[in-house]
Protein backbone atom coordinates (compact mmCIF):
# COMPACT_ATOMS: atom_id res chain seq x y z
CA UNK A 1 0.00 0.00 0.00
CA UNK A 2 1.24 2.94 -1.29
CA UNK A 3 -0.28 6.41 0.35
CA UNK A 4 -0.65 10.11 -1.34
CA UNK A 5 -2.26 13.30 -0.71
CA UNK A 6 -4.73 14.26 -3.80
CA UNK A 7 -5.29 17.99 -2.71
CA UNK A 8 -6.77 21.47 -3.34
CA UNK A 9 -5.73 25.05 -2.33
CA UNK A 10 -7.61 28.66 -2.52
CA UNK A 11 -8.12 31.95 -0.88
CA UNK A 12 -10.23 34.63 -1.21
CA UNK A 13 -10.06 38.29 0.23
CA UNK A 14 -13.24 38.15 1.59
CA UNK A 15 -16.01 40.91 2.00
CA UNK A 16 -14.63 43.57 3.83
CA UNK A 17 -10.49 43.55 3.79
CA UNK A 18 -8.62 45.20 1.52
CA UNK A 19 -5.61 43.22 1.37
CA UNK A 20 -5.08 39.43 2.00
CA UNK A 21 -2.90 38.61 5.22
CA UNK A 22 -3.52 34.95 4.55
CA UNK A 23 -0.48 32.73 3.06
CA UNK A 24 -0.69 29.09 2.34
CA UNK A 25 1.44 26.35 0.80
CA UNK A 26 0.43 22.80 -0.31
CA UNK A 27 2.58 19.96 -1.90
CA UNK A 28 2.89 16.36 -2.32
CA UNK A 29 4.45 16.31 1.08
CA UNK A 30 3.73 19.66 2.84
CA UNK A 31 0.68 21.62 3.82
CA UNK A 32 0.53 24.82 5.53
CA UNK A 33 -1.35 27.98 6.30
CA UNK A 34 -0.31 30.97 7.86
CA UNK A 35 -2.95 34.16 9.00
CA UNK A 36 -1.00 37.31 9.83
CA UNK A 37 -1.94 39.88 11.67
CA UNK A 38 -0.61 43.75 13.54
CA UNK A 39 -2.03 45.70 9.90
CA UNK A 40 -2.25 45.38 6.28
CA UNK A 41 1.57 45.41 5.56
CA UNK A 42 2.91 43.52 8.22
CA UNK A 43 0.05 41.01 8.60
CA UNK A 44 0.99 39.97 5.24
CA UNK A 45 4.98 40.04 5.55
CA UNK A 46 4.53 38.04 8.96
CA UNK A 47 2.40 35.25 7.07
CA UNK A 48 4.47 35.37 4.53
CA UNK A 49 7.87 34.64 6.22
CA UNK A 50 6.16 31.50 7.87
CA UNK A 51 4.99 30.22 4.90
CA UNK A 52 8.25 30.71 3.09
CA UNK A 53 10.35 29.56 5.95
CA UNK A 54 8.20 26.11 6.48
CA UNK A 55 8.72 25.38 2.59
CA UNK A 56 11.96 24.59 3.07
CA UNK A 57 10.99 21.47 4.85
CA UNK A 58 8.79 20.61 1.35
CA UNK A 59 11.85 18.70 -0.83
CA UNK A 60 13.50 17.40 2.13
CA UNK A 61 11.61 15.59 4.41
CA UNK A 62 13.20 13.65 7.25
CA UNK A 63 12.01 10.16 7.79
CA UNK A 64 11.93 9.54 11.80
CA UNK A 65 12.15 13.79 12.84
CA UNK A 66 9.12 15.43 11.38
CA UNK A 67 8.71 17.05 14.49
CA UNK A 68 12.45 18.10 15.05
CA UNK A 69 12.48 19.95 11.19
CA UNK A 70 9.23 21.59 11.87
CA UNK A 71 10.31 22.54 15.48
CA UNK A 72 13.46 24.27 13.76
CA UNK A 73 11.90 25.92 11.15
CA UNK A 74 9.47 27.54 13.10
CA UNK A 75 11.86 28.77 15.41
CA UNK A 76 14.25 30.34 11.67
CA UNK A 77 10.62 32.26 11.02
CA UNK A 78 10.07 33.41 14.62
CA UNK A 79 13.77 34.87 14.24
CA UNK A 80 13.16 36.52 10.88
CA UNK A 81 10.10 38.16 12.34
CA UNK A 82 11.59 39.65 15.40
CA UNK A 83 14.57 40.68 13.43
CA UNK A 84 12.36 42.33 11.01
CA UNK A 85 10.59 43.73 14.11
CA UNK A 86 14.10 44.85 15.49
CA UNK A 87 14.52 47.29 12.26
CA UNK A 88 11.58 48.17 11.52
CA UNK A 89 9.58 49.65 14.46
CA UNK A 90 6.47 50.14 12.18
CA UNK A 91 5.79 46.47 12.12
CA UNK A 92 6.05 46.00 15.88
CA UNK A 93 3.22 43.77 16.80
CA UNK A 94 3.36 41.54 13.85
CA UNK A 95 2.66 38.25 13.81
CA UNK A 96 0.77 35.10 12.31
CA UNK A 97 -0.74 31.77 13.04
CA UNK A 98 1.40 28.40 11.55
CA UNK A 99 -0.33 25.49 11.19
CA UNK A 100 1.20 22.86 9.19
CA UNK A 101 1.48 19.14 8.11
CA UNK A 102 4.69 17.51 7.42
CA UNK A 103 4.10 13.79 5.75
CA UNK A 104 6.39 11.29 5.21
CA UNK A 105 4.44 7.69 4.26
CA UNK A 106 1.38 6.90 6.79
CA UNK A 107 2.20 9.17 9.28
CA UNK A 108 2.63 13.24 9.18
CA UNK A 109 4.18 15.65 11.90
CA UNK A 110 1.43 18.43 12.99
CA UNK A 111 2.32 21.70 14.12
CA UNK A 112 0.04 23.98 15.10
CA UNK A 113 0.45 27.98 16.71
CA UNK A 114 -2.63 30.54 17.00
CA UNK A 115 -6.23 29.93 15.78
CA UNK A 116 -6.05 28.66 12.14
CA UNK A 117 -7.72 25.11 12.59
CA UNK A 118 -6.85 21.63 11.21
CA UNK A 119 -9.72 19.00 10.56
CA UNK A 120 -10.02 15.38 9.96
CA UNK A 121 -13.18 13.91 8.32
CA UNK A 122 -12.72 9.80 8.79
CA UNK A 123 -15.91 8.37 7.71
CA UNK A 124 -18.88 10.88 8.51
CA UNK A 125 -17.02 12.57 11.85
CA UNK A 126 -15.56 15.45 11.66
CA UNK A 127 -12.86 15.89 14.82
CA UNK A 128 -10.79 19.47 14.81
CA UNK A 129 -7.39 18.11 15.63
CA UNK A 130 -5.97 21.21 16.67
CA UNK A 131 -6.42 23.24 19.48
CA UNK A 132 -6.63 26.95 19.61
CA UNK A 133 -4.47 29.07 21.47
CA UNK A 134 -7.25 31.80 22.48
CA UNK A 135 -8.57 33.34 25.32
CA UNK A 136 -11.89 32.00 25.04
CA UNK A 137 -10.47 28.39 24.51
CA UNK A 138 -9.08 29.02 28.06
CA UNK A 139 -12.25 29.91 29.44
CA UNK A 140 -13.94 26.86 28.02
CA UNK A 141 -11.12 24.36 28.89
CA UNK A 142 -11.85 26.05 32.29
CA UNK A 143 -15.64 25.41 32.08
CA UNK A 144 -15.95 29.05 32.63
CA UNK A 145 -18.55 29.01 29.14
CA UNK A 146 -19.64 27.17 26.59
CA UNK A 147 -18.50 26.05 22.60
CA UNK A 148 -21.85 28.00 21.96
CA UNK A 149 -20.81 30.91 23.75
CA UNK A 150 -17.06 30.76 22.49
CA UNK A 151 -19.06 31.38 19.05
CA UNK A 152 -20.46 34.84 20.16
CA UNK A 153 -17.86 36.19 22.69
CA UNK A 154 -16.58 39.37 22.00
CA UNK A 155 -12.71 38.50 22.16
CA UNK A 156 -12.94 35.02 20.80
CA UNK A 157 -10.11 36.57 18.15
CA UNK A 158 -7.64 37.04 21.57
CA UNK A 159 -4.84 35.09 20.57
CA UNK A 160 -2.24 33.73 23.85
CA UNK A 161 0.21 32.45 21.16
CA UNK A 162 1.03 33.18 17.82
CA UNK A 163 4.41 33.38 16.00
CA UNK A 164 5.17 37.05 16.95
CA UNK A 165 9.09 37.10 17.31
CA UNK A 166 8.88 36.82 20.93
CA UNK A 167 10.62 33.93 22.72
CA UNK A 168 7.71 32.36 24.07
CA UNK A 169 6.69 31.77 20.71
CA UNK A 170 6.20 27.41 21.17
CA UNK A 171 3.72 25.86 19.02
CA UNK A 172 2.18 22.49 19.59
CA UNK A 173 3.70 19.69 18.15
CA UNK A 174 2.70 15.73 17.45
CA UNK A 175 2.50 13.03 15.13
CA UNK A 176 -0.67 11.21 13.85
CA UNK A 177 -1.48 8.34 11.99
CA UNK A 178 -3.64 8.30 8.56
CA UNK A 179 -6.21 6.11 7.03
CA UNK A 180 -7.21 5.78 3.49
CA UNK A 181 -10.31 7.30 2.80
CA UNK A 182 -9.04 10.46 5.51
CA UNK A 183 -9.79 13.81 4.26
CA UNK A 184 -8.15 16.83 6.14
CA UNK A 185 -9.26 20.32 6.45
CA UNK A 186 -6.60 23.38 7.11
CA UNK A 187 -8.66 26.44 7.43
CA UNK A 188 -7.84 29.75 8.42
CA UNK A 189 -10.58 31.72 10.71
CA UNK A 190 -12.13 33.53 7.84
CA UNK A 191 -13.79 30.29 7.41
CA UNK A 192 -14.08 28.30 10.93
CA UNK A 193 -15.48 31.98 12.83
CA UNK A 194 -18.34 32.09 10.02
CA UNK A 195 -18.79 28.57 8.99
CA UNK A 196 -20.44 26.23 11.54
CA UNK A 197 -18.64 22.23 12.29
CA UNK A 198 -22.03 21.16 10.50
CA UNK A 199 -21.72 22.65 7.93
CA UNK A 200 -18.11 22.12 7.30
CA UNK A 201 -18.86 18.56 8.17
CA UNK A 202 -22.04 18.01 5.67
CA UNK A 203 -19.24 20.24 2.97
CA UNK A 204 -16.67 17.75 3.09
CA UNK A 205 -18.82 14.37 3.19
CA UNK A 206 -20.78 15.19 0.39
CA UNK A 207 -18.83 16.79 -1.88
CA UNK A 208 -15.77 14.34 -3.27
CA UNK A 209 -13.50 16.35 -5.63
CA UNK A 210 -11.39 18.56 -2.73
CA UNK A 211 -11.37 21.73 -5.66
CA UNK A 212 -14.93 21.73 -6.16
CA UNK A 213 -15.08 20.97 -1.71
CA UNK A 214 -12.64 24.28 -1.18
CA UNK A 215 -14.95 26.46 -3.31
CA UNK A 216 -18.30 25.16 -1.69
CA UNK A 217 -16.70 26.11 1.94
CA UNK A 218 -15.36 29.69 0.60
CA UNK A 219 -18.69 30.28 -1.03
CA UNK A 220 -20.20 29.44 2.35
CA UNK A 221 -18.26 32.06 4.19
CA UNK A 222 -18.93 34.49 1.73
CA UNK A 223 -22.51 34.11 2.09
CA UNK A 224 -21.87 34.30 5.94
CA UNK A 225 -20.64 37.99 5.15
CA UNK A 226 -17.02 37.30 4.47
CA UNK A 227 -15.90 39.75 7.06
CA UNK A 228 -11.87 38.75 7.00
CA UNK A 229 -10.02 36.68 4.87
CA UNK A 230 -10.46 32.99 3.62
CA UNK A 231 -8.32 30.12 3.26
CA UNK A 232 -8.55 26.43 2.94
CA UNK A 233 -6.93 23.38 2.02
CA UNK A 234 -8.39 20.02 1.49
CA UNK A 235 -6.45 17.00 0.96
CA UNK A 236 -7.77 13.37 0.62
CA UNK A 237 -5.57 10.27 1.67
CA UNK A 238 -5.69 7.89 -1.31
CA UNK A 239 -3.85 4.24 -2.04
CA UNK A 240 -2.13 4.74 -5.29
CA UNK A 241 -2.40 1.17 -5.90
CA UNK A 242 -6.07 0.14 -5.12
CA UNK A 243 -7.73 3.51 -7.19
CA UNK A 244 -7.81 5.31 -10.37
CA UNK A 245 -7.32 8.83 -8.83
CA UNK A 246 -4.64 10.50 -9.53
CA UNK A 247 -2.26 12.11 -6.51
CA UNK A 248 -1.57 15.47 -6.73
CA UNK A 249 1.96 17.07 -7.23
CA UNK A 250 2.36 20.24 -8.13
CA UNK A 251 3.16 22.35 -5.00
CA UNK A 252 0.61 25.57 -5.46
CA UNK A 253 1.54 29.01 -3.31
CA UNK A 254 -1.16 31.46 -2.35
CA UNK A 255 -2.11 34.53 -0.78
CA UNK A 256 0.57 37.22 0.48
CA UNK A 257 3.24 34.90 0.35
CA UNK A 258 2.80 34.98 -3.82
CA UNK A 259 3.59 38.23 -3.94
CA UNK A 260 6.79 37.60 -1.47
CA UNK A 261 7.42 34.47 -1.98
CA UNK A 262 10.51 34.44 -0.26
CA UNK A 263 8.75 36.54 2.74
CA UNK A 264 11.04 39.86 1.40
CA UNK A 265 8.17 42.02 0.71
CA UNK A 266 8.85 45.32 2.43
CA UNK A 267 7.65 45.85 5.54
CA UNK A 268 6.46 49.57 5.23
CA UNK A 269 2.79 50.26 5.67
CA UNK A 270 1.62 51.35 2.11
CA UNK A 271 1.38 55.00 1.87
CA UNK A 272 -1.49 57.66 1.97
CA UNK A 273 -2.08 58.85 -1.35
CA UNK A 274 -2.52 63.06 -0.94
CA UNK A 275 -5.11 64.63 -2.42
CA UNK A 276 -4.91 66.11 -5.98
CA UNK A 277 -3.13 69.02 -6.21
CA UNK A 278 -5.21 72.46 -6.55
CA UNK A 279 -4.99 73.35 -10.48
CA UNK A 280 -3.79 77.04 -11.51
CA UNK A 281 -5.66 78.15 -14.07
CA UNK A 282 -3.64 80.27 -16.64
CA UNK A 283 -4.25 84.03 -16.07
CA UNK A 284 -6.23 85.30 -19.35
CA UNK A 285 -5.61 89.12 -20.24
CA UNK A 286 -8.68 91.41 -20.56
CA UNK A 287 -10.38 91.59 -24.01
CA UNK A 288 -11.03 95.12 -25.58
CA UNK A 289 -14.93 95.47 -25.44
CA UNK A 290 -16.83 96.06 -28.78
CA UNK A 291 -19.08 99.04 -29.35
CA UNK A 292 -22.03 98.20 -31.78
CA UNK A 293 -24.21 100.67 -33.07
CA UNK A 294 -27.21 99.66 -35.37
CA UNK A 295 -28.48 101.94 -37.96
CA UNK A 296 -32.24 102.22 -38.45
CA UNK A 297 -33.41 103.46 -41.63
CA UNK A 298 -29.77 105.35 -41.62
CA UNK A 299 -30.79 107.51 -38.25
CA UNK A 300 -28.53 108.76 -36.11
CA UNK A 301 -27.76 106.96 -32.02
CA UNK A 302 -30.06 109.13 -29.84
CA UNK A 303 -28.13 110.43 -26.48
CA UNK A 304 -29.68 107.72 -24.35
CA UNK A 305 -29.09 105.01 -26.90
CA UNK A 306 -25.48 106.35 -26.66
CA UNK A 307 -25.93 106.18 -22.73
CA UNK A 308 -26.76 102.48 -22.67
CA UNK A 309 -24.14 101.25 -25.21
CA UNK A 310 -21.57 103.11 -23.20
CA UNK A 311 -23.02 101.21 -19.77
CA UNK A 312 -22.87 97.71 -21.83
CA UNK A 313 -19.30 98.48 -22.84
CA UNK A 314 -17.96 99.20 -19.38
CA UNK A 315 -19.81 96.11 -18.18
CA UNK A 316 -18.07 93.88 -20.68
CA UNK A 317 -14.72 95.43 -19.95
CA UNK A 318 -15.34 94.29 -16.02
CA UNK A 319 -16.50 90.75 -16.34
CA UNK A 320 -12.59 89.82 -17.46
CA UNK A 321 -10.94 91.87 -14.34
CA UNK A 322 -13.76 90.07 -12.00
CA UNK A 323 -13.04 86.11 -13.82
CA UNK A 324 -9.28 86.85 -13.04
CA UNK A 325 -10.08 88.06 -9.44
CA UNK A 326 -12.42 85.10 -8.98
CA UNK A 327 -9.20 82.67 -9.93
CA UNK A 328 -6.80 84.12 -7.67
CA UNK A 329 -9.13 83.56 -5.26
CA UNK A 330 -9.69 80.24 -5.73
CA UNK A 331 -5.76 79.37 -6.62
CA UNK A 332 -5.03 81.24 -2.88
CA UNK A 333 -7.67 79.06 -1.23
CA UNK A 334 -6.46 75.78 -2.92
CA UNK A 335 -3.51 76.44 -2.20
CA UNK A 336 -4.37 77.10 1.59
CA UNK A 337 -6.09 74.51 2.28
CA UNK A 338 -3.04 71.90 0.66
CA UNK A 339 -0.66 73.73 3.10
CA UNK A 340 -2.90 72.82 5.48
CA UNK A 341 -3.85 69.69 5.13
CA UNK A 342 -0.20 68.86 4.38
CA UNK A 343 0.18 70.05 8.35
CA UNK A 344 -2.28 67.75 9.34
CA UNK A 345 -0.37 64.49 7.59
CA UNK A 346 2.82 65.44 10.02
CA UNK A 347 0.35 64.99 13.15
CA UNK A 348 0.22 61.76 15.03
CA UNK A 349 -1.92 60.40 17.49
CA UNK A 350 -3.22 57.13 19.62
CA UNK A 351 -6.65 55.93 19.04
CA UNK A 352 -8.36 53.06 18.43
CA UNK A 353 -9.66 51.46 14.99
CA UNK A 354 -11.75 48.26 15.26
CA UNK A 355 -11.47 47.25 18.82
CA UNK A 356 -7.69 47.83 18.67
CA UNK A 357 -5.37 50.51 19.66
CA UNK A 358 -3.70 52.21 16.25
CA UNK A 359 -1.74 55.03 15.58
CA UNK A 360 -3.78 57.31 13.42
CA UNK A 361 -1.91 60.00 11.18
CA UNK A 362 -3.90 63.66 11.01
CA UNK A 363 -5.76 65.23 13.41
CA UNK A 364 -8.92 64.13 15.47
CA UNK A 365 -10.86 66.58 13.63
CA UNK A 366 -13.63 66.77 10.89
CA UNK A 367 -14.60 69.55 8.19
CA UNK A 368 -17.34 69.48 6.41
CA UNK A 369 -17.94 66.22 7.19
CA UNK A 370 -14.64 64.86 5.74
CA UNK A 371 -11.96 63.49 8.49
CA UNK A 372 -8.52 64.90 8.97
CA UNK A 373 -6.78 61.50 10.09
CA UNK A 374 -6.70 57.94 8.91
CA UNK A 375 -5.23 54.86 10.45
CA UNK A 376 -1.07 54.96 10.00
CA UNK A 377 -0.57 51.44 11.73
CA UNK A 378 -3.25 49.18 13.79
CA UNK A 379 -1.59 46.70 16.39
CA UNK A 380 -2.43 43.54 17.44
CA UNK A 381 -3.49 45.19 20.93
CA UNK A 382 -7.13 44.54 21.50
CA UNK A 383 -9.22 47.47 23.07
CA UNK A 384 -10.92 45.13 25.65
CA UNK A 385 -7.70 43.87 27.34
CA UNK A 386 -6.53 47.17 28.03
CA UNK A 387 -5.84 48.65 31.41
CA UNK A 388 -8.48 51.37 32.58
CA UNK A 389 -6.01 53.45 32.80
CA UNK A 390 -4.88 53.62 29.68
CA UNK A 391 -7.97 52.94 28.29
CA UNK A 392 -9.80 55.97 29.01
CA UNK A 393 -6.94 57.70 27.24
CA UNK A 394 -6.97 55.96 24.27
CA UNK A 395 -11.01 56.71 24.25
CA UNK A 396 -9.84 60.04 24.48
CA UNK A 397 -7.27 60.04 21.86
CA UNK A 398 -3.46 60.37 22.98
CA UNK A 399 -1.40 63.13 21.05
CA UNK A 400 2.18 62.72 20.35
CA UNK A 401 4.71 64.73 18.68
CA UNK A 402 5.47 63.13 16.27
CA UNK A 403 5.09 59.51 14.75
CA UNK A 404 8.39 58.32 17.11
CA UNK A 405 6.49 59.43 20.04
CA UNK A 406 3.34 57.84 18.87
CA UNK A 407 5.03 54.35 18.75
CA UNK A 408 6.73 55.20 22.49
CA UNK A 409 2.97 55.50 23.42
CA UNK A 410 2.01 52.22 21.89
CA UNK A 411 5.27 50.55 23.43
CA UNK A 412 4.38 51.57 27.07
CA UNK A 413 0.35 50.30 26.33
CA UNK A 414 1.50 47.10 25.14
CA UNK A 415 4.00 46.60 27.77
CA UNK A 416 0.68 47.04 30.26
CA UNK A 417 -1.71 44.97 28.51
CA UNK A 418 0.85 42.16 28.30
CA UNK A 419 1.77 42.51 32.47
CA UNK A 420 -2.17 41.90 32.22
CA UNK A 421 -1.97 39.25 29.93
CA UNK A 422 0.51 37.45 32.00
CA UNK A 423 -1.41 38.05 35.11
CA UNK A 424 -4.51 36.32 33.26
CA UNK A 425 -2.65 33.36 32.33
CA UNK A 426 -1.05 33.14 35.91
CA UNK A 427 -4.67 33.28 37.45
CA UNK A 428 -6.00 30.75 34.54
CA UNK A 429 -2.86 28.26 35.69
CA UNK A 430 -3.76 29.12 39.86
CA UNK A 431 -7.45 27.80 39.09
CA UNK A 432 -6.67 24.78 37.55
CA UNK A 433 -4.45 23.99 39.72
CA UNK A 434 -7.29 24.98 42.25
CA UNK A 435 -9.77 22.86 40.57
CA UNK A 436 -7.12 19.49 40.93
CA UNK A 437 -6.71 20.05 44.41
CA UNK A 438 -10.56 20.47 45.01
CA UNK A 439 -10.79 16.82 42.75
CA UNK A 440 -8.39 14.97 44.94
CA UNK A 441 -9.98 16.33 48.14
CA UNK A 442 -12.97 15.58 47.45
CA UNK A 443 -11.85 12.04 46.59
CA UNK A 444 -9.44 11.72 49.79
CA UNK A 445 -12.83 13.26 52.07
CA UNK A 446 -15.12 10.24 49.93
CA UNK A 447 -12.26 7.36 50.74
CA UNK A 448 -11.47 8.28 54.81
CA UNK A 449 -14.25 10.42 55.77
CA UNK A 450 -11.99 13.32 56.77
CA UNK A 451 -9.88 16.08 55.25
CA UNK A 452 -7.11 15.73 57.78
CA UNK A 453 -4.38 13.07 57.96
CA UNK A 454 -5.43 9.94 59.22
CA UNK A 455 -3.67 6.63 60.08
CA UNK A 456 -5.29 3.39 58.56
CA UNK A 457 -4.43 0.00 59.63
CA UNK A 458 -0.83 1.43 60.70
CA UNK A 459 -0.42 3.68 57.49
CA UNK A 460 -0.13 6.75 57.46
CA UNK A 461 -2.72 8.97 54.77
CA UNK A 462 -2.02 12.41 54.28
CA UNK A 463 -4.59 14.86 52.41
CA UNK A 464 -3.71 16.52 48.85
CA UNK A 465 -1.69 20.14 49.91
CA UNK A 466 -3.63 23.27 49.03
CA UNK A 467 -1.91 25.36 45.98
CA UNK A 468 -1.88 28.18 48.96
CA UNK A 469 -2.99 31.81 47.95
CA UNK A 470 -4.29 33.53 44.40
CA UNK A 471 -1.31 34.90 42.69
CA UNK A 472 -1.60 38.74 42.44
CA UNK A 473 -3.61 40.30 40.41
CA UNK A 474 -2.96 44.27 38.75
CA UNK A 475 -6.09 46.04 39.68
CA UNK A 476 -6.41 48.55 36.64
CA UNK A 477 -6.52 45.23 34.31
CA UNK A 478 -9.97 44.49 32.90
CA UNK A 479 -11.62 41.87 34.54
CA UNK A 480 -11.61 39.56 31.73
CA UNK A 481 -7.85 38.92 32.00
CA UNK A 482 -8.68 38.08 35.90
CA UNK A 483 -10.46 34.92 34.64
CA UNK A 484 -12.35 35.13 38.14
CA UNK A 485 -8.90 35.05 40.08
CA UNK A 486 -10.41 37.36 42.59
CA UNK A 487 -13.91 35.13 43.12
CA UNK A 488 -11.27 32.18 44.05
CA UNK A 489 -9.03 33.85 46.58
CA UNK A 490 -8.92 32.67 50.04
CA UNK A 491 -10.37 29.31 48.88
CA UNK A 492 -7.14 27.77 48.26
CA UNK A 493 -6.06 27.66 52.08
CA UNK A 494 -5.67 24.24 54.02
CA UNK A 495 -9.05 22.72 54.98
Amino acid sequence: MTLALRYAIRTDVGLLREGNEDSAFAGPRLLAIADGMGGHAAGEVASAVAISTITTLADHVPDNDLLDALSRAVATANRRLHDMSAEDPSVEGMGTTLTAMLWSGPKFGLCHIGDSRAYLLRGDELRQITRDHTLVQALVDDGRISRDEAASHPQRSLLLRALDGSPDAEPDLVVLAAQVGDRYLLCSDGLSDVVSDQSVQRTLATVPDPDEAVRRLIDLALRGGGPDNITCIIADVIDTMATTLIPSEKPVLVGAAVASPNGSATTKPRPVSPPARPQVVPHTAPQAAVLTATAVAGSTLTEREQDEDEEQGTARRRWPIVTSLVVVLVVVVAGAAYAGWNYTQQQYYVGTAGGRVAIFRGVDQRVAGLSLSSVYQKTAIPLAMVPSNDLTQIRATITSTGLPDARRIVGNIKRDYQQCQQAGLASAAYRARLTRYHAALATYRKQFGTTRPIRVRGVAHVPPRAPGPPPPFPPLCPAGTAGGAAASSGSGGTP
